[in-house]
């Protein structure tokens, strides 16, 4: 279980990381040691977060070389507020596209676009990195703001 710090209940850290539609920052290390960012879609399933990529994805080397992460998902307009953290990552196959497939609806809404199509071709292998929280630390400046 994560250590939770911060403003808000675990109820409320909850509802937002389930509620809050923009990509996760990623931070991770490459294996130079150089440090690495990215954003990935992600879903809040079972006290992790999961994301989708493809199998030949440079982040997906970098994390199984080390997989100590940290993360932030915060809102992009005032008033500022999200969750930042730490943890570890795994990389798996992403059978049958499942994970992307719900990354797609909560995203998009369907499978109804161009890009949904393109990332959803059969020749796309994609893998699902579950990222499993040490701690998960909320913050809120909507009293500032």
């Amino acid at each position: 279980m994560a250590t939770v710090t911060g403003p808000w209940s675990d109820e409320e850290l909850t509802d937002f990381l389930e509620s809050t539609t923009v990509p996760i920052r990623l931070g991770c290390r490459r294996p130079d040691g150089d440090p690495w960012m990215l954003s990935l879609w992600y879903r809040y399933e079972d006290d992790t977060l999961q994301c989708a990529t493809a199998a030949d994805a440079a982040v997906v080397g970098y994390l199984e070389h080390d997989d100590v992460v940290s993360f932030e998902v915060s809102t992009n307009d005032p008033p500022y507020r999200g969750v930042r953290g730490n943890g570890t990552a795994t990389v798996s196959p992403d059978e049958g596209k499942a994970t992307l497939r719900a990354l797609i609806h909560r995203y998009l809404g369907g499978t109804d676009s161009p890009l949904a199509e393109r990332l959803l071709s059969p020749d796309r292998r994609e893998v699902t990195i579950t990222i499993t929280p040490d701690r998960l630390h909320s913050w809120d400046y909507s009293s500032r703001m």
